[in-house]
């Protein structure tokens, strides 16, 4: 199916709402029925029926649709954040004296998950450095269950071997699953490499406008229905309809902002690759990248993300050049409008709270929409600093 198709029209009956052209928000928390027969019928699948919104909703799953066809999976579940998409896809594949296999520095909250939240119920996990299959492979147990991958990740940007994992878990009968939220589906559709199951931070790039936090889980069909059945249902991390209409809205110019980002975020690595200030970068896009062949491979583009190791002698330095910047937002998350810097030494002296393990001369970049050289401009003023 054409992407435009995918992110204008799919799933979108305008004839059954008054050929709107935008589709309305059913801002409903249950459906009636005219019969007994239809209302035994509706929960023969309350996946496919519409019968309370904490299970199925009109307007979500219209973006349900989108996300899956995006993704080239079966099948799509919506969250109210990116945590729940991950710890809802996690929890569907393990029990208790379960082994996962993990990429080494994954999103804080998904190791949060694994290092305190699961060791509680007995199940185990091994952090691996990803980038050699080798590593995987000797990290797996009898009761392996799940290979967890971020590639790459949001900070660093480690790349794994997709097919050459697919294809190691499948062998083992290990289901894996990919956060592929620094790519998006525009730039790498890890299902069609072999990944079992991909979830995202929607807030991120799907709704691009930094005012929704969703998250997603697409796979097969048999997958998202058992996890429908039981941690969906259960834990009940749903999207609101409202929500799922912005982030509908959103799609509209996902393959414009993504290529925009991308393009803007090649030029602004460029300049700071040769800026004395700067002793490494690291983007996917640049040859320098020590995993740019595999980059080239598995993915169309690298995303707007991207760090930098600064070459100053203190953290006080540091601190001053993050001041004299004028044209970049001091905040978490990425995939919005607007530039982000999120420097290392931020998460340095904070009361009750250690140090960062990453080094305070790192500092990450989120390029938004902005014109690039007006963004190379205020780079260009604070080194100089």
């Amino acid at each position: 199916m054409h992407l435009s198709e995918i992110l204008n029209h799919l799933g979108e009956d305008r004839e059954l709402y008054f050929n709107a052209v935008s589709p309305p928000v059913i801002q409903s928390s249950n459906f009636a029925f005219p019969t007994l027969d239809s209302f035994r019928q509706a929960f023969v699948n309350e996946l496919e029926n519409t019968v309370y919104t904490r299970g199925n909703n009109p307007t979500v799953a219209i973006l349900r649709k989108k996300l899956a066809a995006l993704e080239r999976s079966e099948d799509c579940l919506v969250f109210s954040s990116g945590s729940a998409a991950v710890t809802t896809a996690v929890l569907s594949q393990v029990s208790a004296g379960d082994h996962i296999v993990c990429v080494e520095a994954p999103y804080s909250w998904t190791k949060t998950l694994l290092t305190k939240f699961l060791p509680r119920f007995g199940v185990s996990h091994t952090f691996v450095d990803g980038r050699d299959i080798a590593n995987i492979r000797q990290a797996i147990q009898p009761n392996t269950k799940l290979l967890y991958l971020e590639s790459p990740n949001s900070l660093t940007y480690e790349l794994q071997d997709l097919t050459a994992c697919a294809a190691l878990a499948k062998s083992c009968g290990i289901v894996t699953c990919i956060d592929n939220s620094y790519c998006s589906p525009i730039f790498q559709r890890p299902i069609e490499l072999g990944i079992d199951m991909v979830v995202h931070s929607g807030t991120k790039y799907f709704n691009g406008h930094s005012d929704v936090v969703v998250g997603v889980l697409c796979s097969s069909k048999s997958i998202i229905q058992k996890v429908f059945d039981l941690e969906y249902m259960t834990l009940g991390g749903i999207l609101a309809p409202h929500d799922a209409a912005l982030v509908i809205r959103g799609l509209r110019t996902l393959d414009l902002r993504v290529r925009r980002s991308a393009e803007s975020a090649m030029k602004v690595a460029q300049y700071l690759e040769q800026h004395p200030k700067v002793l490494r970068v690291l983007y996917p896009g640049l040859p320098s990248f020590p995993q740019y062949e595999l980059a080239r491979q598995q993915m169309d583009s690298a995303g707007g993300l991207l760090s930098v190791y600064l070459n100053m002698e203190t953290i006080e330095e540091v601190e001053a050049w993050f001041h004299r910047l004028k044209r970049f937002l001091l905040a978490v998350s990425w995939g919005g409008h607007e530039s982000l810097v999120l420097p290392t030494a931020g998460f340095y002296k904070i009361p009750g709270r250690p140090d960062s393990p990453q080094p305070w001369n790192l500092v990450r970049f989120y390029i938004g929409l902005e014109d690039a050289d007006w963004l190379i401009e205020d780079l260009e003023q604070a080194l100089a600093g």
